[in-house]
């Protein structure tokens, strides 16, 4: 019964949000509250077990060390200055920004990454009359793509290094690096053949009035300027010396935002600050977690993934492609972060049976839990994130809209994956057998 329960909430729920007709942390927070009626778990193990504080608390932290840079004009200079090195040209403006937030993202965590290039590139699109859609969806498919490439990039691969020791953060460079790269070019070519008739400036005043401004005037040099950037490089730096201080990257994050709301609360006013934090994407973020708990509660995802391990038998290529598979597609519909918690236990297992080699299915479980993120608005924490930026500045993302590019992205990208981890892995596991 209560699985009947946790099911129906969750659909019920996922239908509200899809449909947008009621704001999406109401309705997340409200199937949550709905579990917590019926049952299905109490309040202690909502707070204690099903909601990621650890990703709640970085993005806050993240929010509060953007809105304060904000406020120096830093952004807008960024802005300004990107856009004269491509001459306004939008096609050029797309690529480069596509390509930063990848590399951003291989490097940093790719919430923390669209936290900082989605307020440049709104800037940038309302400065230039360009639509803001084609960029946004470049800065989530190119969050998702880059952060699958590193260990630190998305929170599957994080929780899939730290399960498997042997998996070190070159080691996912080095296997993941290629075929990220080729699913990369393959959304930006996309990208631009789908959008090139609105990728276009129809009158060159705009780009005459970029070319003549002066960026400096946009920052604001007063003390806050010096002292968002220093404690935004050391945050930065923080995250990337990650894999040697073994510092959790949410104390980091946090560590940064305190700093800098002491530094700068006479200039900025910590309520100012506050008021500025997207709240209502917290929100969702903490009511999602709860929808997809009630599914945890009630063992369905843990059933999901050992049924998945008994259809194949222990064939290593059976099970590395249909774990590729499966965790693409559940990942684009609910937060792929439950769904790798419930599998590394089960591919460990899969030893017990004699299986000695399991990097295939670490790295099946990788791609197609990060890379399955782009299908909607809620398959990754990025997205969510996007999505409420997008929104705060009048530029709302409709979710089905999104899910018309991002659901064919994940099926060509979990295509090219299949072909990758066959020739580079399977293939030569076959041949060894034989």
């Amino acid at each position: 019964m209560s699985a009947t329960i946790a099911i129906v909430v969750f659909v019920v729920s996922y239908l509200f949000i899809i449909t947008e007709r009621v704001n999406q942390a109401l309705i997340a927070l409200s199937g949550g509250v709905l579990l917590l009626l019926t049952g299905i778990y109490e309040w202690r193990d909502a707070f204690t077990s099903y909601i990621d504080w650890n990703t709640i608390t970085l993005l806050f932290s993240m929010m509060v060390l953007v809105s304060i840079t904000s406020k120096t004009g830093l952004f807008e200079y960024i802005a300004v200055r990107f856009a004269q090195w491509v001459k306004g040209a939008p096609i050029p403006l797309l690529i480069g920004t596509a390509a930063l937030t990848a590399i951003g993202s291989a490097l940093l965590a790719n919430v923390t990454t669209v936290l900082l290039f989605v307020p440049i590139i709104l800037t940038l699109t309302k400065l230039l009359k360009l639509p803001a859609f084609p960029y946004l969806l470049s800065i989530i498919f190119s969050a998702n793509i880059g952060g699958t490439a590193t260990l630190i990039g998305d929170p599957p691969n994080i929780m899939i290094g730290q399960a498997v020791e042997h998996l070190t953060f070159l080691s996912f460079v080095v296997h993941l690096g290629p075929v990220v790269l080729i699913i990369f070019l393959v959304m930006l070519f996309a990208l631009i053949w789908l959008f090139r008739k609105q990728l276009v400036i129809h009158d060159n005043k705009y780009i005459d009035q970029l070319m003549k401004m002066d960026g400096q005037r946009y920052l604001k040099k007063t003390p806050m300027l010096y002292q968002s950037v220093t404690v935004m490089s050391f945050t930065i730096l923080g995250f990337l010396l990650h894999p040697i201080l073994h510092i959790e990257l949410t104390t980091v994050a946090v560590c940064g935002a305190l700093l800098l709301l002491l530094l700068t609360d006479k200039e900025a006013g910590v309520e100012k600050i506050f008021q500025q934090v997207e709240w209502v994407t917290l929100f969702f973020f903490i009511g999602l977690f709860m929808l997809v708990g009630g599914l945890e509660e009630v063992g369905i995802i843990d059933e999901l993934a050992r049924g998945m391990m008994w259809l194949t038998e222990g064939d290593l290529p059976y099970t590395s492609i249909l774990i590729l598979w499966i965790s693409g597609i559940f990942s684009g519909i609910v937060d792929n972060i439950p769904f790798v918690a419930a599998m590394i236990p089960v591919i460990q297992e899969f030893q017990v049976y004699g299986m000695a080699n399991l990097d295939p299915l670490w790295w099946s479980l990788a791609l197609g839990a990060c890379l399955g993120g782009n299908g909607t608005l809620i398959g990754a924490s990025s997205n969510v994130v996007v999505a409420g930026l997008a929104e705060g500045a009048n530029q709302r993302i409709s979710f089905l809209r999104y899910m018309l590019y991002g659901f064919p992205l994940v099926i060509v990208s979990l295509i090219i994956c299949m072909i990758y981890v066959y020739f580079r892995y399977l293939l030569p596991f076959q041949h060894t057998i034989n």
